[in-house]
């Protein structure tokens, strides 16, 4: 009798902006499965002006080293009317991705890090009230609370100290697979 096979899970994932057409697809895709179709904060799609301007960043899944899936995804654009302030948004994971600790932090590294490398004095966010208590474990400081598309939330700020320049984010880092709350690979 054979024993099933468990599904493939990836052994590290690879965070960096999205430079492929694939991969800028595959975040568009990503954003409207969490914030449409799961979340239903947006009906149909989530797209906005700030699309045009602001820098997608993934986190690709891999299979035999290669990227093979984006898992995670998160958009960083300079603020147009105060030099120097950056704004992270739409950071999501895929629902079997989401257990995995690693993606969530290593995707706002990236985000914070690069904005870090382009000028960024001043690194903001509007956080989901489920999700302050991991910007906060990632040294960030809520600065007000307020309700957007009917949920709260929390104005935060990174502490750009803890977040060092990243002067190649087209290539990014890789991170391994790390269950949330602790644990190995499995």
């Amino acid at each position: 009798m054979f024993e099933p096979v468990p599904p493939y899970r990836p052994s590290h994932f690879r965070i960096k902006f999205a430079t492929s057409d694939w991969e800028r697809a595959g975040t568009a895709a990503l954003r409207r499965r969490v914030f449409c179709q799961e979340q239903a904060v947006f009906p149909g799609d989530d797209a906005d002006a700030v699309d045009a301007r602001a820098i997608p960043i993934c986190a690709l899944s891999t299979l035999g080293g290669e990227a093979d899936a984006v898992v995670g995804t998160v958009r960083i654009h300079a603020d147009t009317q105060t030099p120097g302030e950056w704004w992270g948004s739409r950071l999501a994971v895929a629902a079997d991705y989401r257990r995995t600790g690693a993606l969530g932090a290593g995707l706002i590294h990236v985000a914070v890090a690069s904005a870090h490398a382009r000028g960024c004095t001043r690194f903001l966010a509007h956080v989901q009230d489920r999700n302050v208590a991991l910007f906060e474990a990632l040294h960030w400081v809520a600065l007000d609370t307020l309700d957007l598309h009917g949920l709260p939330h929390a104005l935060m700020q990174a502490d750009l100290t803890r977040y060092p320049a990243m002067a190649d984010p087209e290539t990014g880092l890789v991170t391994l697979l790390r269950r949330a709350g602790g644990g190995g690979p499995g």
